[in-house]
């Protein structure tokens, strides 16, 4: 099939007009796909390869030829941002043949809506959230705004595949299908899939197609790294000694930082002036902080201020001055951001990417990584590692430094095996069986029980839920007046659970902070957690405000711009860490090999570390003694595992191995006291792991987990239940602790690739 034939004229005019010499593999392959089967599609592709126009533009094609009678394709995208950015650049492809595009989301004008809703048409764009809210608030809206619904397209699937979030919105698609009586094909989008058929399947769930992944050449990556590490005050690793000969040339400096500029951010200071870069933090408080650094820096020098920066937290006014900002090719601007620029949208032509620590996936590394080497440039990164000096008698495990080694396993397994973590099954989304509970009553009225039943448990995210579990939870929202019984025996909802469901904050499943809006005069700059008394200082939007007033019924803040430097804090959590990451730490450490991308202050520093792995034995053993009843224990276990080990030691062996005081690094090591010996605690370890015990067992008498936003009105019973048997990686951890004892005998730990017992293996194989 020529696939640039079969385009619409119209697509075939924009090509033109644009310049493009040939249609790249990726889009050759969607075309044969969406053109033709009948199949749903999911497209791997590298970031800037062009997935967008690669599904659209053979979908606005046969919605052109044959319009249908609703909204003919419906893309859902996990950020405003990115739907922004689309936007643009749909509207420009769609505006000869007149299909209309519309954003709907909290920062999307009305009238389009308005507009949508009363002639159902062309594409719709939207937020896993804001389609929640229009099924809730729209439902009656549903059959004439989707009964001809064709396509939709998923944009950057995998940020969909790790949690409730994505579970939600895969709900959210049956329930609309259901709704409205229609099967539309699906086209999932990623940059960054670890199992591109595992994701295919979730793709499909609930319908009747099967999932086309299309094989093509996708081109060669071309990849500029490099990773430095400083510490925060002098001296520096390997200061004073000979140059690294195998180490990159350091590109010359186009700024001199202040003399009293912390050493790792004076280092992105001095290679940015002159450039449009991304500057990447893990949380919304460190962007914070570093853009205020960067900024003080600005102002010592007597130089204009040349950062900007990006997050969740910031108003709408801010992000979208930062996104125009970065889409202009002519600005020598730097924005600090958090993953709220990590996802999908066009930046332009951006000449490098600056990660501060390491993050803490793969997926996010490469999503990082791909927002640079768009118009035909190399991807280009600088990370840049951080930490104090260890005190002169600091133990062992405070002498490694985590995060550097993160950040080189993270580009070794990528580069040797080209891993991206895997989408999260096996879970038991109690939490979201509640959310959607209430979803659907709010939206379809009173439902006998039955009727509920049929309708949530019968999707495919809720196939592991049992029947007597659904019963136990309505029996509790009965109880506590989440839902009530109608006269007939239906059931609506209670007065408990109107208050939950009319709050806007519903519609998402993931946590969220109380909140307040932050002004000065008649600017919003954006929201704080728990703001400090009036006279205090508040950091957001990269500088520093004086609280002149605090209204706490109307969550609103009102303050003046200051001089100074506070920390930020908005309530960031870490995310999960795969085993393999890890697995592949260790080996970092356990090897002599030597990485090009390193400088000379991170060669340095590797070779500190490894000398430490080395005299403290940890090649050879995961327990090391520390002094006198003290040991550290490091499993090479990711998250889930390790969470499940904490438990294990605590809850199954802790009278055993007398042990007490147990404190944890996670997921990288735990210390603790105990009375027995090295060969003792790996015989009881494993004897104790080889038992089968009910997961339960690791739980806390009377103790109530709540990991997910609605856990708290989920009867206790289920609660604990779902993170004894969906969170905690049992299994994982079994087979790590096992496998310790053997090993010891071949001296390797198990957990590195070659040799050990990776992820996926069984314990036999050991």
């Amino acid at each position: 099939m020529n696939v640039f034939d079969r385009y619409a004229p119209f697509i075939q005019d924009y090509i033109y007009r644009s310049g493009w010499q040939a249609l790249r593999g990726v889009q050759n392959a969607a075309g044969e796909a969406i053109f033709g089967t009948d199949d749903h599609v999911l497209l791997c592709a590298s970031t800037a390869s062009g997935k967008t126009e690669a599904a659209f533009f053979p979908i606005l094609t046969l919605l052109d030829e044959d319009p249908p009678k609703s909204v003919g394709a419906l893309y859902i995208a996990p950020l405003k941002a990115l739907i922004n950015d689309q936007f643009g650049r749909l509207s420009e492809v769609c505006e000869e043949a007149a299909i209309p595009v519309t954003r709907w989301h909290g920062d999307a004008p009305q009238g389009p809506k308005r507009k949508l809703l009363k002639k159902p048409a062309g594409v719709l764009q939207i937020t896993p959230e804001s389609l929640e809210s229009l099924l809730v608030n729209k439902s009656m809206e549903i059959p004439s705004l989707f009964c001809d619904l064709r396509f939709l397209v998923i944009d950057e699937l995998h940020s969909f595949l790790r949690g409730d979030r994505g579970l939600q919105t895969f709900c959210l698609i049956e329930r609309l299908c259901r709704l409205a009586g229609c099967d539309p094909r699906r086209i999932g989008l990623s940059a960054t899939l670890g199992d591109p058929k595992a994701a295919g399947r979730l793709l499909a769930c609930g319908s009747r197609r099967r999932t086309r992944i299309p094989r093509f050449d996708g081109g060669k990556e071309v990849w500029r790294l490099s990773m430095e590490h400083f510490y925060n005050t002098p001296p520096q690793a390997g200061e004073g000694k000979p140059d690294v000969l195998s180490a990159p040339m350091a590109e010359t400096p186009t700024d001199t930082p202040p003399k009293a500029a912390d050493p790792g951010i004076g280092y992105i200071f001095a290679h940015t002036r002159g450039k449009k870069c991304l500057i990447f933090t893990n949380s919304r408080e460190e962007c914070e902080a570093v853009c205020q650094s960067l900024r003080q820096y600005c102002e010592a020098n007597h130089e204009p201020d040349r950062f900007l920066i990006h997050h969740g937290n910031l108003s709408a006014s801010y992000r979208e001055s930062a996104e125009e900002e970065m889409k202009d090719d002519d600005s020598r601007l730097s924005v600090c951001a958090t993953a709220t620029l990590e996802l999908g949208i066009d930046i332009g032509k951006l000449e490098r990417a600056f990660q501060i620590d390491a993050p803490f996936t793969v997926s996010g590394f490469l999503q990082r990584m791909g927002r640079t080497g768009r118009r035909g440039n190399p991807s280009e990164m600088w990370f840049v590692m951080r930490e104090d000096h260890p005190e002169p008698r600091a133990m062992l495990p405070e002498r490694i430094p985590w995060y550097f080694i993160q950040g080189i396993a993270l580009i070794q397994l990528y580069l040797e095996e080209r891993f991206v973590e895997p989408p999260r099954e096996g879970r038991l989304p109690y939490s979201l069986l509640y959310h959607q509970t209430m979803s659907t009553l709010a939206s379809g009225g009173e439902m006998t029980p039955a009727a509920l039943a049929s309708r949530v448990l019968t999707l495919s995210c809720f196939s592991r839920i049992s029947k007597e579990d659904y019963r136990v939870l309505l029996r509790h929202l009965l109880e506590t007046d989440h839902l009530s019984r109608t006269e007939n025996g239906g059931l609506i909802l209670g007065l408990s659970g109107e208050r939950v469901v009319n709050n806007y904050k519903f519609y998402a499943v993931f946590q969220e902070n109380i909140e307040y809006s932050v002004h000065c005069g008649s600017e919003e700059l954006g929201t704080i957690v728990k703001p400090p008394p009036v006279g205090e200082k508040i950091a957001i939007a990269g500088r520093v405000w004086a609280v002149d007033e605090v209204d706490h019924k109307r969550r609103e803040v009102f303050c003046t711009l200051v001089k100074g430097k506070i920390p930020a804090y908005f309530g960031d959590v870490a995310g999960d860490i795969h085993t393999r990451i890890l697995e592949r730490m260790y080996g970092v450490l356990q090897e002599e090999a030597q990485y090009p991308y390193l400088m000379p202050h991170a060669v340095y520093r590797l070779s500190d570390a490894r000398e430490t792995f080395r005299e403290a034995g940890m090649e050879t053993r995961p327990l090391v003694h520390l002094g006198g009843n003290l040991w550290a224990l490091f499993p090479w276990l990711g998250s889930y595992a390790f969470l499940a080990l904490e438990r294990f030691l605590k809850r199954r062996c802790k009278e055993r191995l007398g042990l007490r005081g147990l404190n944890s690094a996670r997921p990288y090591y735990l210390q603790f006291a105990m009375d027995v010996g090295e060969q003792a605690f790996y015989e009881i370890t494993a004897e104790e792991a080889g038992k089968a015990f009910d997961p339960m067992e690791l739980l806390y008498p009377n103790e109530v987990p709540v990991f997910e936003k609605y856990d708290e009105y989920v009867p206790p019973e289920l609660v604990r239940k779902g993170f004894a048997f969906g969170v905690l990686d049992i299994d994982g951890m079994k087979r790590r602790v096992r496998g310790w004892a053997q090993a010891r005998q071949t001296q390797r730990i198990p957990g590195e690739q070659n040799g050990g017992l990776s992820d996926g293996q069984k314990a036999d194989d050991v």
